[in-house]
């Protein structure tokens, strides 16, 4: 019998492991869901300004909200090149 409640004792842990990936899951879609629906356009459109300044890859830029009870915080991350190489600047004219 020991060796059959062995297996019994791992169902009932991977049942749990289960049950709090779907509740990470199910966390994330809600919070997916509550994002305004301008962040994917900003973040497309801050990369393009950063991009006339220094040349940085497509995932080089993360923007996130987050809501508290009375405030709400904009998180824009930049990750930058080691050397920066400079854009050559245009002449206006």
């Amino acid at each position: 019998m020991g060796l059959l409640d062995y297996f019994r004792g791992s169902r009932t842990d991977s049942a749990a492991v289960a049950k709090e990936r779907l509740q990470i899951l199910v966390a994330h879609e809600r919070a997916e869901r509550n994002k305004p629906d301008y962040l994917p356009l900003l973040q497309k459109e801050l990369l393009e300004v950063i991009r006339k300044y220094v040349n940085v890859g497509q995932d080089a830029i993360t923007v996130t909200m987050e809501k508290d009870d009375n405030r709400e915080v904009l998180e824009l991350n930049v990750v930058l090149p080691d050397a920066i190489e400079p854009r050559p600047t245009r002449k206006r004219g």
